[in-house]
């Protein structure tokens, strides 16, 4: 068994898939309509796009908003993302205008930071010491 696709929920597809490929880096992998206003809308890693997908997905069912809300507000990542060097992405991603809750924090096992995704959701960078 392996993990292959992981969604997040998000106000506006058109809005996420700009901010998750532009901003973040990552690649469009599917973009099929699904009814007349939904879209199965996948991203993958452009190191690994034949991994794990990551589904923007429309975040219109009712227990969406009061879920994301309250993580939002107690400021819980709804997921997380590893990479190489969490100062450094921090720096760049701060660059593009990024807005961060949590800047890069050493936890001896892992360094972690928290950005707002613009769509609703908070999302951690980690990396882990080699």
């Amino acid at each position: 068994m392996k993990i292959h696709l992981a969604s997040v929920f998000v106000d506006d597809q058109a809005k996420a898939l700009r901010f998750y490929t532009e901003i973040l880096g990552f690649v469009k992998k599917h973009d099929v309509l699904v009814g007349e206003k939904h879209r199965w809308l996948t991203v993958v890693s452009p190191d690994e796009v034949g991994g794990t997908e990551l589904l923007l997905e429309s975040a219109g069912h009712p227990v969406v908003k009061p879920y994301r809300d309250a993580l939002v507000q107690d400021g819980i990542p709804l997921a997380q993302f590893a990479v190489d060097d969490v100062k450094a992405e921090y720096e760049r991603l701060r660059g593009l205008g990024v807005r961060f809750t949590q800047e890069p924090l050493d936890m001896g096992v892992v360094t972690t930071a928290v950005f707002d995704d613009t769509c609703g959701n908070l999302i951690q960078i980690a990396t882990q010491p080699q």
